[in-house]
Parts: C-alpha cells; structure tokens; sequence
C-alpha cells in the first residue's frame, strides 16, 4: 500500500508521501539508540514535565488533529475530537502516577538474606511500534505515553493511510520539549518491519493489528529474542438477560457496534440475547441501528462516517452476503449507498449460524449480529465459541449472573452494563488469538521495562557460600 493520504469520504487521494530508504532509515535508528543513552538518565520529574507539555499542545491542537485524522480515516469529526482529548487524558495520566507506577518494589531483605533487597524497573531501550489506522492517535499514544515515561524510546511505524497523523506525533513529543529524537515516526513499507525489528538496537516491539501480522512479528521477535505485546482484534459478545433494561441496551447496543463507524477491535460485535426477551430486543436493537445517521463524517449530526478503505468495504459487504446467502436474515441495512465515498450503512443480521463466515470472522464495519440462547449456560458457550478474547459485555442486573460472567467469559475485559471502552486506568488487552501483553495501567508502563532484582548485602566476610543459586 502507498503511503497517502486518501479522503474515505470521497475516495481522492490528497497527498503522497515517499518511505525512507535504507540510509534515511539507518539514519533514524541510530539517533533513536544514540537518545535512548541519555534520555534513560532522565528524571520521572522531567518525563512528567515533557508528557504534561504534550497534553497541553494537544488541547491547543484539537481542531487541527481532528480534521487530519477525519480527512485521513473517516471517523466522525466529534469522535475524532473526543480522541484527542482522550490522548491528552492518557499522557496526564502516566505523567501523574508513572514514577509511582515504577517505584523499587521492596522485598523482605531478612527473607533473602540481606540488607537491603528489592526490584528495580528499567527502560529496555528503542521499542518499535506497528500500529493501525482505526484509532491512529489513541493507539500510537497509548503505546507512547507510558514508553517515553519509562524511559524508552519510541519508533513509530504508522499504517501507510495515516501518514499526516504518523507525522504529527513526531511533530507532537518534539514540540513538547522531549529531547531530540527520543520519539521518531518511520515512513516505511510492511517490507521494511523485518529489518527494523531484526536491528539489534531495536530491544522490543508492540503490535495492534490483524491475526496474521501479529503472527509475522510475533515469529520474528522470537526468533531474535525479543520481547513483543501483541493486540490482533476481536468478536467481542454482547450478552443480554432478563433482567437487563431493554431500551438502555438496545440503545448502547448500536453505539457499541457502530463506534468509529464499526472499526473497532473493542466494538461489540455478536449479540447473544436471553429467549425470553429476544423479540423485545431484536426490536429496539433494529429501531436503534435504522436510527443512526449515515453521512458526510465532517458534517455535525452524522453518526456513521465511511469505512477507511476500499478494500475494507468490500471485505464487510462480502461477508454480509455469504451470511444472506446460507440463510441469514437481514433486519436492517445490508445495501452499499450510491455515490463517491466508501460508506456503508449500519446492518443487522438475526439467524446467524456456524456456517456463515462472520459466525468465526471479525466483521470490521457497522454489522451486527443477532443469537438467542435459552439461558446463561448457553450464553457463556457462545460467546466463548470464537478464537478470539479481547473484550466482552454483559447486561443483567443479577449479582449472581454477574459473577458468572466476570469469571466465566474468555476475554481480557468484562464490561456489565455499559459499553467495552479503554481507560488509562484499566489495563488493555486480550487472551486467545487477540493477543498478549497488556497495554495501559501500571501493567503497560511495565511491559517494556527491565524488572531488575537488587539484593545488598553487609559489609565484611563473605558469608554466601552456602546459598543455593
């Protein structure tokens, strides 16, 4: 894929970019590795300041960033402001508790043998970031904010149709007051990860994308011995009983679904509902999704932008007709509009069974997908029923089936009535073939981060020699 900018709205391609060749590439990792030899002697009070600073241009930024990222991708301007605000959140939130988060931890010294004994967590060094397009601030920031806390450095390695925005995190950090270099973006190809990730001055990689290029990194990491977290999407449940309020669900069913115009590993996605109230649902649930607005992604009011690429479009319309096609039945949308742009209508499909497509696939556009159980037992097992396990939600208003599904469900989150969503102060990530690792919270600033065990001992005779290694 090209590097450029390509308007989803209107399918024109607005600006080209060209990728670094093997010197300008060269080039950018050796001043990555020469940062990271002194910005690792930095103080958690000076990152604090520079990610503090950041947050602040970002604010000043808003409408700037929006729009880039609106032009670029197709989310809704407001979502695409809520974004940026939410990035702003994210790098407050590591410049507040990151040093407490990376505290010696101290251990019992007399337990160990000594005088002093406790772990000690230290930056790894250049981590490269491979990151996609649906949310191309708040994934790349949600990598960067606790990285650049750390001590690391980062090398962003955007997806090839956000380029703009790849660029203006660069543009961001600098302006910020980090120090030079500290945080690069890499305008390369897919071709050229290997090589990058195979340099021994790269120590580490994060990945958000599809099953197949965690799989590829997943390999080349290992094969170099390098440390990776991995986030590759998901199926995610929506799980309805009884005694769940119908209309709230219904209502935050097709805000779930639809999100960032359904491309969102963290949407809900299969939408398993309680017999005795599946009718009930299935009918509000069909009002809500006709009700959301599909449109023009610039314009105030639309609900529903296009999808990001062509080839994204073609891939939903492809699954929702293999559905149609072995019986499924189609409650709502399902039919591309006329015109220039890569829109597609918010659908839902009821009847979905074990051998249509999307029942194992991650549909990534706004289509949902209706199941009706007999009880919770059987809606555990369907929505366990899928390679993937990132996040899950359930409604009931049961402490008891509450319970069961917080320890039941198969998914790194479990949301009970309310929408799967990601919050600096959760941590983020999945199980199964979404993934590993978890990013945000003290458990993502950590991931890339050297855990060092400090053991003192006195002074005076060595005393060790009968201690067991």
């Amino acid at each position: 894929m090209a590097i450029a900018t390509t308007n989803p709205a209107t399918g024109e391609v607005l600006k080209t970019f060209q990728a670094l060749d093997e010197a300008g590439l060269e080039d950018r990792l050796a001043r990555s590795a020469a940062a990271f030899s002194t910005y690792r002697l930095t103080s958690y009070a000076d990152r604090a300041g520079w990610l503090r600073a950041a947050a602040d241009v970002l604010d000043a930024d808003t409408d700037r960033v929006a729009h880039v990222m609106t032009t670029e991708m197709g989310k809704t301007l407001a979502t695409a402001k809520a974004e940026v605000g939410k990035c702003a959140a994210g790098l407050r939130f590591y410049a507040e508790h990151g040093a407490d988060f990376l505290a010696d931890e101290p251990v019992d010294a007399d337990s160990v043998g000594a005088v002093m004994a406790f772990g000690r967590y230290q930056p790894l060094g250049p981590v490269l970031a491979i990151m996609p397009w649906n949310f191309p601030l708040w994934q790349a920031m949600r990598f960067a904010a606790p990285a650049l806390m750390a001590g690391n450095t980062g090398l962003l390695k955007h997806a090839s149709n956000v380029p703009q925005t790849a660029l203006y995190m660069e543009e961001l950090f600098r302006r910020a007051g980090f120090p030079a270099d500290v945080f690069q973006t890499l305008l390369i190809g897919s071709a050229q990860v290997e090589s990058v990730l195979r340099d021994d001055r790269v120590v580490a990689a994060t990945l958000t994308g599809s099953g197949p290029a965690g799989q590829s990194v997943a390999a080349i990491a290992g094969d170099a011995l390098k440390k990776t977290v991995l986030e590759l999407g998901g199926s995610d449940p929506f799980v309805v009983m009884p005694s769940a309020d119908l209309r709230r669900a219904a209502t935050v069913a097709a805000a779930a679904r639809c999100q960032n115009n359904g491309q969102s590993c963290i949407a809900a996605k299969r939408f398993i509902v309680h017999a005795d109230v599946a009718e009930e649902f299935e009918r509000l649930f069909a009002e809500a999704m006709a009700a959301l607005v599909l449109g023009d992604p610039m314009v105030e009011g639309t609900d529903v932008g296009p999808l990001a690429t062509e080839q994204g479009r073609q891939d939903v319309e492809e699954l929702v007709q293999d559905a149609l096609d072995r019986g499924a039945r189609l409650l709502v949308g399902g039919v591309r509009p006329d015109g220039p742009g890569w829109y597609y209508p918010p659908t839902l499909l009821a009847d979905v069974t074990p051998q249509m497509r999307m029942y194992r696939e991650e549909v990534f556009g706004p289509v949902a997908q209706l199941h009706r159980v007999a009880d919770i037992d059987e809606a555990i097992r369907l929505a366990n029923d899928t390679e993937f396990g990132l996040g899950s939600n359930a409604w009931t208003d049961d402490p008891a089936e509450q319970e069961r599904f917080v320890r039941d469900l198969e998914a790194g989150q479990v949301f009970l009535n309310g929408m799967t969503a990601s919050f600096p102060a959760l941590p983020f990530g999945g199980i199964k073939a979404s993934g590993y690792g978890r990013e945000l919270a003290a458990h993502g600033i950590r991931e890339f981060t050297n855990v060092k065990a400090v053991w003192i001992g006195a002074g005076g005779p060595d005393t060790s020699t009968s201690r067991v290694e």
